[in-house]
């Protein structure tokens, strides 16, 4: 793709393999069109359509690999959250699996997970520091890792040219790595859309059984990736930004223990943070066993008991929003929040929305 500077005609030079020219000369370039769209409830094959037209001067990646090992699943699976930057397992070997596979034959996934590759790489050589922090010109892991992002992005549209549950399938992959993607640049926003976007995909197009009326309807593409699952793991693998409670809080057996009495004026939100998040990451497992008992329902009248069991777990997940404001109002006004519960709160509500749309077929889950 050839783009032109503001200020100076310099002509990008893809194949370095991208242009460095504007940032050499203290130009800002044009660069790419931005690749975020706000969600609609349109169709599927308008959800990614507003993305980017893909250059004919940028070389496409073909695989260069065509069996697939341990190390590379551990290592994208690794990649896929920077909570792995503190040794923290996802739990993600299958989805890393299904992503990798789907990569030997769809340029759009093999593009984002070159893209996730390279912004993950840069951010571990910048010392943890958000790209969206860091220096305003971009290194070349960074640029490139962009590139290959509004690449993928790109790709993904024109593949939902054409209908079919293989560009679902594509389309709910490459989600899962695009919000890996703005886990790195720190683009929190951008994440919570790609969600929203997969999630109805999800919906709209049935990817577990559900009802319709008083009929259990079953799955419509039954070997869709679930997006849900892997976003409920995500957020419920241990994070950094909730400090544990000092050694000497712990009992013989492990549990959390207050050494002695605490008025509620002297707590801190950070003390008490960790114990709302151990909280929300057992709902988190019981919602997960939930989906997985919904993707395998297969008489009505064990869908109206998975309805009760929905029921249940939304007001499960009620109760713990007020606990937290409870919480959160003894502890100071809403401008201290810390960043870990600003974090429960984004899980609270991926938690939420999942659940409102299982087992519906309503198109508004607002």
């Amino acid at each position: 793709m050839l783009t032109r500077s503001r200020i100076r005609k310099i002509k990008c030079d893809e194949g370095k393999p991208f242009c460095l020219k504007c940032v050499k000369t203290g130009r800002t370039c044009d660069g790419y069109e931005s690749p975020f769209r706000l969600v609609t409830s349109q169709s599927i094959h308008n959800s990614y359509a507003g993305g980017l037209k893909l250059g004919a001067g940028l070389n496409v990646i073909r695989p260069t690999v065509i069996e697939i090992s341990p190390k590379d699943i551990n290592l994208l699976s690794r990649y896929f959250s920077t909570k792995t930057m503190f040794d923290v397992k996802l739990g993600c070997d299958e989805e890393a699996r299904q992503v990798l596979q789907a990569s030997l034959t769809d340029p759009p996934i093999r593009h984002a997970v070159s893209s996730l590759r390279a912004l993950r790489e840069h951010l571990e050589a910048s010392g943890d520091l958000p790209m969206a922090l860091g220096q305003q010109n971009l290194s070349y892991g960074s640029d490139y890792g962009l590139q290959q992002y509004c690449i993928a992005l790109g790709g993904l549209a024109s593949s939902l040219s054409s209908p079919g549950s293989k560009g679902l399938k594509s389309a709910l992959l490459c989600c899962q790595i695009f919000i890996s993607i703005e886990q790195v640049r720190w683009n929190f926003a951008a994440m919570a859309r790609h969600m929203i976007q997969g999630l109805n995909i999800m919906h709209e197009h049935r990817a577990r059984p559900t009802f319709a009326g008083n009929t259990l309807m079953p799955a419509h593409h039954n070997r869709l990736p679930l997006l849900d699952v892997f976003i409920i793991k995500m957020f419920a693998a241990p994070c950094k930004f909730a400090e544990p409670l000092p050694a000497a809080h712990r009992s013989v057996s492990g549990i959390l223990t207050p050494p002695h009495p605490q008025t509620t004026e002297s707590r801190s939100i950070r003390m008490i943070a960790p114990d709302m998040r151990t909280e929300l990451t057992r709902l988190a497992t019981s919602t997960l066993e939930f989906l997985d008992r919904v993707s395998h329902v297969g008489s009505t009248e064990e869908g109206i008991r998975l309805l009760s069991e929905k029921a249940s777990l939304l007001k499960s997940l009620e109760s713990w929003l007020i606990d937290l404001g409870i919480i959160h109002k003894d502890n100071g006004s809403p401008c201290s929040e810390s960043l870990s519960v600003s974090f429960l709160r984004f899980f609270h509500q991926a938690l939420k929305v999942t659940l409102l749309g299982a087992l519906d077929s309503s198109p508004d889950l607002d």
